[in-house]
């Protein structure tokens, strides 16, 4: 019966402590994303948009999004991660046609996603029922 228990509370506090470093990875990688997004908002917000600027700043977007979607494929649903990367090809296509005007409501849905995996992956009595 002891050896039963010890293995229970093991796996117990595995499953919490893998929750608790996924929950903190999750939220330092939205947290990342939001930056650069927020950057790119000012820049196709400004009065004299620099093309370059834009470009370049989509093409940071997209490889830090690369390289963190890496790691988040392991544990969030490939669905939820396509949809930022459908958002952020948005923005690209919308910069490459010059429409810098159409990027922010694209940048928005974006971070609206973001933060919306970041709510799904807390554990919390709404998320599990």
């Amino acid at each position: 019966m002891k050896k039963e228990l010890v293995i229970c509370i093991f796996i117990i506090a595995v499953i919490i402590i893998l929750n608790i470093v996924t929950q903190s990875y999750t939220k330092e990688c939205v947290s990342q994303m939001n930056e650069r997004l927020d950057i790119l908002k000012e820049a196709s917000l400004e009065e004299d948009i620099e093309e370059e600027n834009i470009t370049t700043e989509i093409n940071n977007i997209e490889n830090k999004w690369n390289l963190l979607q890496e790691k988040l494929a392991f544990y969030i649903e490939h669905d939820e991660l396509e949809k930022v990367e459908t958002q952020i090809f948005a923005m690209k296509g919308f910069a490459e046609i010059k429409k810098y005007d159409e990027i922010v409501p694209e940048l928005d849905k974006c971070i609206f996603i973001l933060e919306h995996i970041q709510d799904k992956t807390v554990l919390n009595i709404k998320n599990v029922f």
